[in-house]
């Protein structure tokens, strides 16, 4: 008898454990409904189509499908690494992505900082609003106005130049400020988003701490380096993981769009190589490589930066 109740008493538990599931989720359905969305999205667009990862290690035809195309194991990422515009693709990527890390990723932290020193709360909104409109303009846009305002012939800051007895600049044609406009756009336009993240942030500072520091006179500057940036570290770090994992990323629209023959040698990065050659060519499989080897470098540089933050004693991703 006791051996046959000990043999039931797992799936007694295990059930009382689902049961358990069940009554938490019940109790919460409200949250659950409102994540729902975002998890179907991610189980659609981002787990789903991972089976498509085993394409880079076969001579995948559409015709054939992936059950029956031959696989060929790591022929593509040979290749990969031996092609001659490798170094450049890796180059011009990671070029462009130091910068934005350097430039763009600090200028959210301090308009937060400024922002919240504001007293005028009407003032405040009015300059959230400025700042945080050009994140719901399309690439397409922001384009279309990088052209409008520098364009050597018609465009506007040409003509101020002229005006003022300075000869025009080609800043859309020269290769050696490519890099550097993709930056300013990048900031113009995500600027004001990354500012919102990090106001939310310090609006969940104990305002005790501010009261605490002013009756040390500290000074407003000083309360924003001893009391704020304290207390928003742990969502800068995160953020600067996140951030550092895309580091292979550029984003394709920018740069396809900004892109020209005048420029191609510093534009061309891994995200127009792959259109190139994956949607215009039809080579899956050795796209379908290219990104898996961004995607495991983007991983490993997340693993590593979340343990050396971890090493320093901050909050990591995980």
């Amino acid at each position: 008898m006791n051996a046959h109740t000990s043999a039931l008493a797992p799936p007694s538990r295990k059930h009382s454990s689902v049961q358990r599931v069940w009554k938490r989720i019940l109790r919460n359905k409200s949250l659950y409904l409102l994540g729902l969305p975002g998890i179907v999205f991610f189980l659609i667009f981002k787990y789903v189509p991972m089976w498509g990862i085993l394409i880079s290690f076969q001579d995948y035809s559409p015709f054939q499908g992936m059950l029956n195309s031959p696989w060929v194991g790591l022929k593509h990422f040979e290749r990969l690494f031996s092609h001659p515009d490798f170094l450049i693709l890796l180059r011009n990527t990671m070029a462009i992505n130091v910068l934005n890390l350097i430039f763009f990723f600090p200028l959210p932290i301090i308009l937060s900082l400024l922002l919240n020193e504001v007293g005028n709360l009407v003032f405040k909104r009015i300059i959230q609003s400025i700042i945080y409109l050009p994140h719901f303009l399309s690439w397409v846009i922001i384009a279309g106005i990088s052209f409008l305002l520098l364009s050597k012939g018609e465009g506007i800051v040409n003509k101020l130049l002229e005006a003022g007895g300075f000869n025009k600049f080609d800043f859309l044609t020269n290769p050696d400020v490519f890099w550097g406009l993709l930056t300013v756009q990048s900031i113009w336009k995500e600027a004001g988003w990354g500012t919102v993240i990090f106001l939310a942030a310090i609006a969940g500072v104990d305002p005790q701490l501010y009261e605490a520091a002013k009756m040390d006179g500290a000074s407003r500057l000083r309360q924003a380096w001893h009391v704020t940036l304290p207390a928003i570290r742990s969502v800068i770090i995160i953020l600067l993981i996140l951030r550092i994992g895309h580091i292979m990323d550029v984003g394709f629209e920018q740069v396809f769009l900004m892109m020209n023959g005048a420029v191609s040698e510093v534009a061309d990065v891994f995200d127009t190589y792959v259109y190139r050659l994956g949607i215009r060519q039809g080579q899956f499989s050795f796209t379908t490589a290219v990104g898996l080897f961004k995607s495991i470098i983007g991983l490993i540089l997340v693993i590593l930066s979340n343990r050396l933050a971890k090493r320093f004693g901050e909050e990591g991703v995980y």
